[in-house]
């Protein structure tokens, strides 16, 4: 039996559940998943087994559980410090934690009018004047980290970080909305699918059986 448990949402739509298990996958730790499909009449009582807040990602570590993405990746940044989920610059790290935060915060508009559905395929769905606002300031991050500390890799810091697991769910948007992006934010959202965990996720979500109709544009919307 693993030491890890995580509980994850669907993954075609779950962008929170896609943070905690990048995360999680980068320590290289086993673990175990349990699925709670998302838009389902038992879903908040099942998660509500697992996670005070009815939401998810819920880590297990023994008798420990902890309900929020940005707690799971500190966590887990400390029980594995040689699997360098922060950067190990000084300065680095405080960009790469700043970046997360606002990430974890913001974006509203683009969050609300683009939901992450890794399957499908809008292109030109959802954009409104306040979207593209939220998307020039993602493109503006990438830019800068690429620019100041991206050297070493692809990433947006070289190697894969908590501030990659927290962008990945908004370049599967960028996918599937088909948003026009400049050189390097478009570089780096090739960078993100190639990633092999993000890759095991994507196959995954393309297996799954669920549909959430809130999630799925009708044609009319497009």
């Amino acid at each position: 039996m693993s030491e890890f448990t995580l509980i994850i949402g669907n993954r075609n739509y779950s962008s929170w559940s896609l943070r905690a298990w990048l995360v999680l996958k980068k320590t290289g730790a086993e673990f175990e998943e349990t699925v709670i499909p998302q838009g389902q009449p038992e879903t908040r009582e099942q998660v509500l087994k697992f996670s005070p807040s009815g939401l998810v990602p819920v880590l297990r570590h023994g008798e420990l559980s902890i309900w929020e993405t940005l707690a799971i990746a500190e966590y887990l940044a400390e029980l594995f410090p040689d699997a360098r989920l922060w950067p190990k610059d000084p300065e680095a790290r405080a960009m790469a934690r700043a970046i997360s935060a606002e990430m974890h915060a913001g974006f509203t508009e683009l969050r609300r009018n683009m939901p992450m559905n890794i399957r499908a395929s809008y292109p030109g769905a959802g954009m409104t004047e306040a979207v593209q606002k939220d998307i020039n300031r993602i493109e503006s991050i990438w830019r800068d980290c690429r620019k100041r500390f991206g050297s070493g890799g692809s990433m947006l810091f070289g190697s894969f970080t908590i501030a990659d697991a927290m962008f990945a769910p908004v370049a599967t948007r960028f996918t599937t909305y088909g948003v026009e992006l400049g050189e390097t934010a478009e570089a780096y959202v090739q960078a993100l699918a190639a990633y092999p965990a993000m890759g095991e996720w994507t196959v995954a979500a393309g297996n799954e059986p669920w549909i959430i109709p809130e999630y799925e544009m009708a044609e009319e919307t497009r």
